[in-house]
Formats: C-alpha cells, sequence, structure tokens
C-alpha cells in the first residue's frame, strides 16, 4: 500500500500493532489467572472494571500532557511503563498478592491513556490530513482487527500451555520492542507557539474546543450514544448465545468472528466509502445499518444466522468508527489535538462502564428478549441525533492535503 511509503506511518503502524499484540495477549489470560488464584468472580470482576478507571479519571489530564510534548516520546515511555505494570504480575502468584494484579492493571491501563490518544494525534503529523489520513486509519483499524480476533484466544492457548509466566514475558518483550520502533520516527513535535496553559485552564481549553465545533461535539454525543449500545450488546452475549441460540457458551467466539470479518471488510473500503458521501450522510448510514444487524442479531434463529449478522454489524460498525476517528483528526485544532482526543477515549471508556452495567439492569427488568431489541433501538438511536448534532459535512474536510506545522 502507498501509505506505507511513508517511513515514520510504517513505524508508527508497526509499533501499534506489536503493542496491540501484548495488550490483547492479556485479555482473557489475566481475568483467568486472577480467577485461578482466588477463585471468586468478585476478584476477577474487579480486574475488568479497574481497566476503565485511568482513562476515565486521568485520560483528560493525559491529553493537556500531549499537547505539550513530544508525542512518540510520550508512546515509547508509555510502552516501557507498560512493561513494567505487567513485570510486577510475574510476583502475583498467590491469592494474597493479586493486589499486585490490579496494581498492574491500572499502571499498564494509565499508560494505554496516554500512548492511544498520542498515536490518533501523531497519525495526522506524519500523514497530513488528506487522503492518506483515511488510509492510515483504515489500515491501522484493519491490523488492529486482526489483532482482536487472533490475539486473546492465542492468550488463553498459551496460558494453558506454556503457562503465565511465558504469556506475561512475551508481553513484556512485545511492549519493548513497540517502544524501540517509536523511539526511531524522525518526527519531532513542534511545541505550540504562545504561553503554556497548564492545570484546570488547560483542560478547560480542551473541552470549549470540543464544545465550540459542532461536527466534534455531534460526533463526541452520537458516537457515545452508539458505543453504549454497543457495550450493553457486548455484556449481554454469552447470555444471548446460551439462552436464545441454546447454543454453549463458547459459540460466542464464532460470533466475535463474524464480527471481525466484516470488520476487516468495512476497515478495506473505508477509504472509497468517505468518497461516496458527506461526513453526516456516511455517520448516519452506518449507524442505522448497524443498528438493523443489532436486530438482525438478537432475533437471529440459530447460530449460523447470528453469525451472518454479527458480520452485517461489523461491517458499517468499522466505517462507521474510522470515519469519526479521521473526522476528529482533520478538524480538532493542531494545538488542542491531544486534549480532545484524550477526551473522545475517556468518552470511549465511559460508555464501555455505562453500558455494561445498565444492560444486566435493563434485562432483570424487561427479560432478555425485551433487554436485546431496547438495546438494538438505541443503537439506531445514534442516527437521528446525529442528524440533529453534526453540521453538513464542509468542503474544508475534502481539501486538507498536508500536516499543519
Amino acid at each position: 500500500m502507498r501509505i506505507l511509503r511513508n517511513t515514520d506511518f510504517r513505524r508508527l503502524w508497526i509499533s501499534n500493532g506489536i503493542s496491540g499484540i501484548g495488550s490483547w495477549l492479556l485479555v482473557i489470560a489475566i481475568p483467568v489467572h486472577v480467577f485461578q488464584l482466588t477463585g471468586s468472580t468478585a476478584a476477577t470482576g474487579l480486574t475488568v472494571a479497574l481497566e476503565a478507571v485511568p482513562a476515565l479519571v486521568v485520560g483528560p489530564w493525559a491529553g493537556v500532557l500531549l499537547d505539550r510534548c513530544n508525542l512518540s516520546r510520550a508512546m515509547w515511555l508509555a510502552d516501557l511503563a507498560s512493561a513494567a505494570a505487567v513485570a510486577l504480575i510475574l510476583f502475583a502468584d498467590s491469592a494474597d498478592r493479586v493486589w499486585l494484579v490490579y496494581v498492574a492493571v491500572l499502571a499498564e491501563n494509565l499508560a494505554t491513556t496516554v500512548f492511544r490518544p498520542a498515536s490518533r494525534a501523531l497519525t495526522p503529523a506524519v500523514v497530513g490530513t488528506g487522503e492518506e489520513l483515511v488510509a492510515a486509519n483504515s489500515l491501522t483499524a484493519f491490523s488492529g482487527s486482526v489483532i482482536r480476533l487472533a490475539a486473546p484466544p492465542l492468550g488463553a492457548l498459551l496460558l494453558t500451555g506454556p503457562g503465565i509466566t511465558f504469556v506475561l514475558l512475551l508481553d513484556i518483550a512485545s511492549y519493548l520492542l513497540s517502544a524501540a520502533i517509536i523511539a526511531s520516527i524522525k518526527y519531532h513535535h513542534i511545541a505550540v507557539k504562545g504561553e503554556v496553559v497548564k492545570g484546570f485552564r488547560a483542560l478547560k481549553e480542551g473541552l470549549r474546543g470540543v464544545a465550540r465545533s459542532k461536527i466534534l461535539s455531534g460526533i463526541l454525543i452520537a458516537n457515545g450514544v452508539f458505543l453504549t449500545a454497543n457495550a450493553g450488546a457486548t455484556a449481554l452475549l454469552v447470555p444471548f448465545t446460551v439462552e436464545r441460540l441454546d447454543a454453549p457458551g463458547q459459540a460466542v467466539g464464532y460470533l466475535i468472528s463474524g464480527l471481525g470479518a466484516g470488520f476487516l471488510l468495512g476497515a478495506a473500503l473505508s477509504p472509497k466509502a468517505l468518497t461516496w458521501l458527506g461526513i453526516r450522510d456516511l455517520l448516519i448510514v452506518t449507524q442505522v445499518a448497524t443498528g438493523v444487524g443489532f436486530f438482525a442479531l438478537f432475533n437471529a434463529p440459530s447460530v449460523p444466522w447470528a453469525i451472518a449478522a454479527a458480520a452485517l454489524i461489523g461491517f458499517p460498525g468499522s466505517i462507521l468508527l474510522i470515519t469519526a476517528e479521521t473526522t476528529v483528526q482533520r478538524v480538532a485544532p493542531t494545538e488542542l489535538l491531544g486534549r480532545i482526543g484524550a477526551l473522545f477515549f475517556a468518552m470511549d471508556s465511559l460508555t464501555v462502564v455505562i453500558g455494561a452495567l445498565a444492560a444486566p439492569v435493563l434485562v432483570k427488568a424487561t427479560g432478555l428478549p425485551v433487554a436485546l431489541n431496547v438495546i438494538a433501538a438505541f443503537a439506531v438511536l445514534a442516527a437521528p441525533v446525529t442528524l440533529l448534532a453534526v453540521p453538513g459535512h464542509p468542503a474544508k474536510l475534502s481539501r486538507m492535503k498536508h500536516p499543519t506545522p
């Protein structure tokens, strides 16, 4: 692909992939390890819940820091911090030391709260804001989907084979290699001229940057609605598979594979999709299509039909997410991109918490079939929100071709 001729982006992409492999290897391995140590579902659930805390509490402040520092340096330092955090788990070899896992999970996700917004801000800096930005985001989403499909089951397989120590060492090595690659990027962040704004004032500037832009605020709100529904659906996948499809719980893996296949196809076609419709129209179309996919999934009569419906969700869903991210990178002022990216990341984490907590409550109140269809309807609700909150596609988004110095 032509985008890979850009040396700095190629290194950024490879580093993201390697770091992502390390992170996703532990998605299943760590909760399983905690359960093996403690035998407690509460302890295991706490491990998962702690993953969202740093983005919610520290994320916006991380954005303030990123707008005033070298982005590539922030990324490789975050990778080193992640490696050190994972190393702590090597010493959690009994139930009374499980607190080390909690500390490690918090520290690793704190580093991720820096790494991901920095990567989002660095991408347009090294490839520009024109067509190459769409290609870069699409390729990153494509490879990320492959990693999400392959790494978690690989981590589980390695856990039952070589064991948790091997998985942890492999994860540490991935972070160290990612840091080395990122450190070789030639791009150096150009500090924003003028007064260095600190503390709450800097944070308020980021919030104002979103509030003053109808595009950014509209996408933030509409994405919040959609991702909340997505989180709720994810939380109910296992009970849906067991109770509605009358299949074993591990059949969820087949649904995830269908979702991933659709996501891969959508990521490959997203550069073309962005030339077919304006930003608002494309967001609306993909939100409706994804919501229809949720209805098809939750009313599927069998596992094969559910897999096909999952692919129907993944295809427009990936175009939706890539379109939103590319638009944020193009619209956000360069001096605020770190803060705005961190705010969006914090919103993503908030929706995970809300959706995961609300879904079981909804099931208890209405029953599983009704709850699943309410969640699908909530996903479709993102479309009218987008219609009302996001303005029509401005021409300037098509004309941006070069990095902003």
